[in-house]
């Protein structure tokens, strides 16, 4: 009956240790075997009433005290194949098992008292009399085996209580951390679908912008021509009419011819002849002028071919100042401005896109001219409008420069002159575009376009392009 009490106290403790250790999570196959344990209990408790048995019942305690010492063993050594092969555990997890801190706290708690009492029960079954001598010391031992149990089984249910807060905090911070996790996949996959979109929106918008930014040249490209419309005229009416005056004196000629012929003067035949000739190189010559007129519109109409060819500049800059006065003189009776050119002789042809250079070139004169024009209308005094366009050769560069005296470009927008669609010309009198699209084309030939002003002094810009000479 003594041994009741120890019994009880064994099986609460193995409960107990169940619970603290978490056998269950930890070594599921030996909780099973532990969970059964109180049902041996309560056979050996029955036997106890029948005394032939008591010396059996008597190392059931120790047996009691042989499991708990064998559970913690098992957990400060813990490999989960030897007890669950279907468990799969990470060698990081395995680790801090193996190192399981309350699983060796307790061994420390359990094993003086596991020592005391087993040494007691081999004592008094070896030698009762020796035991029984000696029962002080051995109780005095037990006593502290029972304080170093109480105090160092305090200590570990403590470590373990904090062990578990920890673990439940690393589990709770772990489910925000996975929670947080699938919100910003959720986030990123929602993002991603949102660029997504605008990146075929503004793939669309890009398309729409190409096809707008070409019809806007090509507005550009008409809306110039529609400036020089007027000046083309009124350049190839003038060879146009020495065509005429010089083939209707050729026809009287040719009739004074017939009758010199039918007199036999050879001598008025030979100095009619002479004049017939020489009318006829002047047709020829303003025929030509004609055409190179014709050719330089068409040339300004139709699209770039993109192929550069060897192109005189001076040529270049001295038809496009020109169309371009007699344009603008046609549009507006009262315009007047005053013409100079410079354009240095020793140039020779260099490659270019004539087409492009040209478009570059009307506008920059253009612009000039409109900005002597406004000057004139604000009616400055003693102020004559003019308009200048030079060539020079510098090294390997060849620059045409265009200068106005108009009242210049105001320093706080003349960062943005070269910006599509910026300009300073009232609503429905310029796109601007001209400027954007001349810096581009001045680019794309390996050059520059630079700009100086003075502030109601005047303009002047410079195209700066390479001297290639060869094809």
């Amino acid at each position: 009956m003594k041994l009741i009490p120890f019994i009880a106290v064994a099986i609460y403790g193995i409960q107990v240790l169940r619970k603290l250790l978490e056998t269950a999570e930890r070594l599921p196959l030996w909780d099973k075997f532990l969970s059964k344990v109180w049902m041996v209990s309560v056979l050996f408790i029955g036997m106890s009433f029948y005394p032939p048995l008591n010396v059996v019942v008597e190392w059931y305690p120790k047996l009691l005290y042989v499991i708990v010492f064998i559970t913690v063993y098992l957990l400060r050594n813990y490999r989960p194949a030897l007890f669950d092969a279907s468990k799969k555990v990470s060698t990081d997890r395995v680790y801090l098992l193996r190192n399981y801190r309350p699983a060796r706290l307790l061994s420390i708690s359990l094993l003086p008292i596991g020592v005391v009492y087993l040494t007691n029960s081999f004592v008094e079954f070896i030698k009762p009399d020796f035991f029984k001598e000696h029962i002080a010391s051995f109780n005095s031992a037990f006593a502290f085996a029972a304080f170093w149990l109480i105090g160092f089984g305090i200590y570990a249910i403590i470590q373990i209580r904090k062990e578990r807060k920890l673990r439940t905090k690393l589990q709770e911070e772990s489910q925000i951390a996975e929670a947080r996790k699938a919100e910003l996949e959720h986030l990123v996959t929602l993002r991603t679908n949102q660029l997504t979109l605008q990146n075929e929106k503004l793939e669309t918008a890009l398309a729409e912008l190409k096809s707008t930014q070409s019809l806007l040249v090509q507005s550009e490209k008409m809306a110039s021509l529609g400036e020089l419309t007027a000046g083309i005229a009124h350049e190839i009416q003038n060879p146009l009419n020495f065509v005429t005056n010089f083939s209707e004196i050729n026809t009287e000629l040719i009739d004074e011819l017939l009758v010199a012929i039918e007199k036999g003067k050879m001598d008025d035949v030979k100095a009619i002849a002479e004049d017939i000739r020489a009318n006829e190189e002047r047709i020829g010559h303003h025929g030509k002028r004609a055409d190179g007129i014709v050719k330089g519109m068409l040339l300004h109409s139709r699209s770039s071919s993109g192929q550069k060819e060897r192109t005189d500049i001076n040529a270049l800059a001295d038809e496009f100042i020109r169309l371009c006065y007699h344009g603008l003189r046609a549009k507006e009776k009262s315009f007047n401005a005053t013409i100079k050119t410079d354009f240095d002789a020793t140039l020779e042809k260099i490659n270019i896109i004539p087409q492009d250079i040209g478009r570059v070139v009307l506008n920059l004169l253009t612009n000039a001219f409109y900005a002597v024009d406004e000057k004139k209308k604000a009616g400055v005094e003693n102020y004559e409008p003019t308009v200048s366009i030079s060539t020079k050769k510098i090294a390997d560069k060849v620059e045409i420069i265009v200068i106005d005296n108009g009242n210049g470009i105001p320093q706080k927008v003349l960062d943005k002159i070269f910006q599509p669609f910026f300009t300073t010309k009232p609503t429905g009198q310029g796109t601007g575009l001209g400027l954007s699209l001349s810096y581009d084309i001045v680019r794309a030939h390996g050059g520059e376009l630079l700009v100086d002003t003075q502030d109601g002094e005047g303009t002047s810009f410079c195209i700066k392009l390479p001297n290639t000479v060869n094809t």
